[in-house]
């Protein structure tokens, strides 16, 4: 499908959620930065603007991609809003065609899925090479599809974390992985409901 149809599938998901003047990063995020020296972020397929504000309002210059007009514009107004205007960097990237320019300390693709055609593996490689040394690539997938899910076909199955970091095919002399597990936790959606899934968690440090 082209990318008009992609842009229209995922301006239609935004905006049938009411735009939140607080949105939450993810819990997998948070974990796992929490610690971390600030430095340059890359938030691959940013969604509400979650993660990019929560990293931004503790010192990291973020760069926030997604394929929606409409995230993008509301991400760009809450940066604003919250006075990080100036550390985060949103922009609109197709990444089935590009990917955003430049060097990160961390790159975090949480729930990179589509109902379009995607090489994911192809971006995740771009992304581990993105890295600087010592930098790190969080990827967190659906384990599991909560209630709220935008995709709720039964019979589509999760890779876990080892066969991405193999799909992804990254050398190990530059790249470890320093976590591959899978989760559970309690979730909460955008209508206050909350569910137990499971996430998919691959952490991936550059070394070389």
């Amino acid at each position: 499908m082209s990318t008009t149809d992609a842009v229209a599938f995922w301006d239609g998901v935004h905006a049938a959620r009411p735009a939140t003047g607080d949105p939450r990063p993810n819990a997998r995020l948070t974990e796992t930065v929490t610690g971390l020296p600030s430095g340059e972020a890359l938030d691959l397929g940013c969604g509400n603007g979650g993660d990019a504000l929560w990293l931004a309002r503790r010192g990291w210059r973020v760069t926030a991609a997604d394929i929606s007009p409409v995230a993008v514009e509301r991400l760009t107004e809450l940066a604003r809003s919250y006075g990080v205007d100036g550390r985060v960097t949103a922009v609109r990237v197709d990444l089935r065609t590009s990917f955003p320019a430049g060097a990160f300390d961390l790159v975090c693709a949480h729930y990179l899925h589509t109902p379009f055609d995607l090489d994911r593996a192809a971006v995740l490689r771009s992304a581990a090479h993105a890295l600087r040394p010592g930098g790190r690539l969080l990827v967190v997938d659906h384990g599991s599809a909560a209630p709220w899910s935008w995709n709720q076909e039964p019979d589509v199955r999760a890779p876990g974390p080892r066969e991405v970091a193999d799909g992804i095919g990254l050398d190990p002399g530059t790249w470890t992985v320093e976590r591959a597990e899978a989760p559970r936790r309690i979730a909460t959606g955008p209508d206050g409901r909350t569910a137990e899934v499971t996430d998919h968690v691959l952490l991936v440090r550059r070394t070389g």
